[in-house]
């Protein structure tokens, strides 16, 4: 692989994992509720995700994915219900503070933050498009695929969770305002709408549109 074909890919990249969208939504909640350390476990369940696509493209049973109606709406509406059940459950809560205990920080929270952000990340349409119409592009057939395949992937990884990291960074930030007595109902009221919008959007997307 040729340095100008890396860098127009990291190039592509980089908008992609800079972009705002329902993973990094979701790491910037985890992190003002559960603390920036546990926000990273949802991070690495988006990182799993986004990999296991790309490696999936790579092997050709992305295309499949990418071209079957029934697989596509059973990965999309799986996101988007989760998102919307997530959106319901933000929106519906009566907390006035947040108070983040060492009981919350349990194995178990840390497995479902990591399998949450492992389904919004799998289920993001863009991502799935991405690797199977555009990152091909960049693949050359005369050399090693395993060797792009390598490269492609530490790139992707590398900005993917320094973008997630940077944004869980600034929501633990915020969380010290946020934090304070009778504001935590304000941001679940705000995270649940956006939630629901993202959940709702997330349904009427289409291999076309995205």
């Amino acid at each position: 692989m040729n340095v100008e074909t890396w860098f127009y890919y990291s190039l592509a990249v980089l908008i992609l994992t800079a972009s705002p969208g329902p993973s990094v939504l979701l790491c910037m909640t985890k992190a003002v509720t559960e603390g920036f350390r546990n926000s990273m476990f949802t991070a690495l369940g988006s990182l799993t995700a986004i990999v296991s696509i790309m490696t999936l493209s790579f092997s050709g049973l992305g295309v499949v994915i990418a071209t079957s109606e029934v697989a596509f709406n059973i990965i999309k509406w799986s996101g988007a219900i989760y998102l919307i059940y997530l959106g319901y459950k933000s929106f519906a809560s009566k907390q006035e503070t947040y108070q983040i205990s060492e009981q919350e920080k349990t194995m178990v929270t840390k497995k479902s933050l990591y399998v949450g952000g492992f389904i919004v990340g799998v289920s993001n349409p863009k991502a799935i498009v991405f690797f199977t119409a555009l990152s091909p592009q960049f693949i050359n057939t005369s050399e090693s695929l395993l060797i792009q395949y390598w490269v492609f992937a530490i790139t992707f990884a590398v900005m993917e969770i320094s973008w997630l990291t940077i944004y869980s960074y600034l929501g633990a930030k915020s969380s010290n305002w946020l934090l304070k007595e009778g504001r935590a109902k304000y941001f679940n009221r705000i995270t649940g709408g956006v939630f629901i919008s993202a959940g709702v959007f997330l349904s009427t997307s289409s291999k076309a549109s995205t």
